[in-house]
């Protein structure tokens, strides 16, 4: 309801210019009207954000977002940063407003990193490092920090599009050579270990432990045989949803906007060994020496986003660790493949079965790419979002990450029945 009309002691007055206007006045190019004018102000409420008792206990903020990173990230994470975003824990100040060198994110960013080593058991042999650039610039630091020139030999899996481009760049910063490649099969196996035609000159062997566009994900890792004993993984988009053995890495690297955060932060966790042996043309802020030897804050990192990654570490542990959440994971992954594979073929995931993503789950419609779009269109208006495969492959796409609530997961298969049935 519009509020009424009111003039106060603070309003903007017009008043009827004078009758006998002084010469300054008459000089004036200004006219007034010849009747005051009245200004109306209108209460206009202010919006407020949702707060946490508005959202349902199952976490329901009224979509699923099942998008391939970045990603649906834990309810109470969002709710506690929410709840410090403006006063950081009475410093008076938003983690986003001091100084990285401060006190407060001091304590931040070694919370995280110790929460981190305890979730994945990271021996003191190896440094935590949160770095930027995404996984897609450590496809040239690797080797930049492993090889001493671009003479040295390196080994690459390629098992999928992210594998391949980790190759590509390599190749620029060492003799990069692929020792196994899934393209003639279309990226849906991965390589019995002994048909992996390693190099034993090789400085690494480069794999990617879950392919995040082809769903092929490694259930155990292979033992690399070159001198120096190097495997590297990629494991940007299963990163912490699961056990791992970090002594059998030299180098894990990982993007945080699948499972641990929101864009804008890399984690590298990089045996000691291999910290300060880097090409002389390595720039600056890729190479490990730089942020081992400062704690990974040479320059201004990107604050929140460390902080965020904090705060779901903390969420992993008060789970139970990565063992619960890898059990929670294979729960929806295998409700979600039991719907494909009993669809009499109407829903077809191509890859093989072994190695199966729990995190990414690609399959198309055996009736063709418009029952696609009319399947995502419908899961749209359903609060199913970001189910539209990668465009080089195309098909449907879940990435049903660690945040992804199971009721999502029985959400969409509940859907696929639903639409089977209407359009047999």
């Amino acid at each position: 309801m519009a509020a009424a009309t009111t003039t106060t002691p603070n309003s903007l007055l017009l008043h009827r210019r004078a009758a006998n206007p002084s010469p300054s006045a008459a000089a004036s190019p200004l006219l007034l009207p010849t009747r005051a004018a009245r200004i109306s102000c209108t209460a206009v409420a202010t919006p407020t954000p949702s707060s946490p008792s508005s959202l349902s206990a199952a976490g329901d903020r009224g979509v699923y977002n099942f998008a391939a990173g970045p990603a649906t990230l834990p309810l109470s994470v969002l709710q506690k940063a929410q709840a410090e975003l403006v006063d950081y824990r009475g410093s008076g100040m938003s983690i986003m407003e001091m100084s990285h060198r401060g006190k407060e994110f001091d304590a931040a960013i070694k919370k995280a990193e110790s929460d981190l080593r305890a979730l994945l058991a990271v021996p003191d042999t190896h440094e935590v490092l949160f770095l930027q650039g995404g996984a897609t610039t450590q496809f040239a630091a690797v080797p930049l920090n492993l090889c001493a020139d671009p003479s040295v030999p390196a080994d690459f899996v390629v098992s999928g599009s992210w594998s391949d481009k980790a190759f590509k760049e390599a190749k620029k910063f060492s003799a990069a050579a692929v020792a196994w490649s899934g393209k003639e099969g279309k990226y849906t196996a991965l390589p019995r270990f002994d048909d992996i035609k390693q190099n034993p000159e090789a400085r690494f062997l480069h794999i990617c432990s879950n392919e995040t566009i082809h769903g092929v994900e490694y259930k155990d890792y292979p033992e690399p045989k070159n001198k120096s004993g190097i495997l590297v993984a990629d494991m940007s988009s299963n990163f912490c949803s699961k056990p791992v053995d970090v002594s059998r890495f030299g180098v894990i690297y990982a993007g945080a906007q699948k499972n641990v955060g929101p864009s804008g932060v890399t984690i590298a966790i990089v045996r000691k060994d291999l910290v300060g042996d880097a090409q002389p043309i390595t720039p600056v802020m890729l190479d490990y020496k730089t942020h081992a030897d400062n704690a990974s804050l040479y320059n201004t990192p990107p604050c929140f986003a460390i902080y965020i990654c904090g705060l779901v570490f903390e969420d992993l542990l008060a789970q139970g660790g990565l063992a619960e959440v890898e059990k929670k994971n294979a729960h929806k992954a295998g409700i979600l493949y039991d719907t494909i594979d009993a669809s009499g073929g109407y829903y077809i995931c191509p890859v093989e079965k072994s190695v199966r993503s729990l995190m990414n789950v690609p399959f198309t419609l055996a009736k063709g790419g418009d029952f696609e779009k009319q399947f995502i269109a419908e899961a749209t208006k359903e609060g199913m979002v970001q189910l539209k495969g990668h465009r080089s492959v195309g098909g449907v796409r879940a990435s049903i990450y660690n945040a992804m609530p199971l009721a999502g997961v029985e959400k969409l298969v509940a859907f696929m029945k639903d639409f089977q049935a209407r359009n047999p």
